[in-house]
């Protein structure tokens, strides 16, 4: 039997902030992973996803962009991984396991529906290093932090 304490409901004023924090600590993770990775022109990548390849040559503009929407995609993920935790209330009572699953879950879905779908038109092969790399960021910096933000604003 589960605790109704433990239970996040639509109306409750902390359904919010476990999205946002959710949301922002995955988003501020992997960014902070590509910037690593990648370099500083990341954000620049991701706006070209709205814009176009052109964005890739873009100014500050189109920089700040790019983290705008990092940062809304991770808390659309974190949403979506809240909205699932009502239906399935083993998603917040195994936020470890569940979370790293997210993490595959966000993986694939940006990279076999989002990117081709993108103004990129994102296909190009990739290394199976880069493709691990990628499942072990999501996995642990996207995936974790999402999953952790419920129980932890459900206490």
């Amino acid at each position: 039997m589960e605790e109704t304490s433990a239970v996040l409901s639509p109306r409750d004023p902390r359904v919010l902030p476990a999205i946002l924090l959710g949301g922002l600590a995955a988003g501020a993770l992997d960014l902070a992973s590509a910037f690593y990775s990648y370099g500083w022109g990341v954000p620049r990548a991701i706006a070209g996803g709205l814009l176009g390849p052109e964005a890739t040559q873009g100014g500050t503009g189109t920089w700040i962009l790019g983290v705008f929407l990092h940062f809304f995609i991770t808390c659309v993920a974190a949403a979506v991984y809240y909205a699932g935790s009502l239906r399935l209330p083993f998603l917040r009572t195994n936020w470890l396991v569940c979370g790293l699953f997210f993490g595959i879950a966000v993986f694939l879905v940006m990279n076999l529906i989002v990117l081709p779908l993108s103004a990129l038109h994102s296909v190009s092969p990739r290394s199976v290093e880069s493709l691990i790399q990628g499942l072990l960021v999501h996995m642990f910096l996207v995936g974790l932090p999402i999953s952790f933000s419920l129980p932890f604003f459900s206490r």
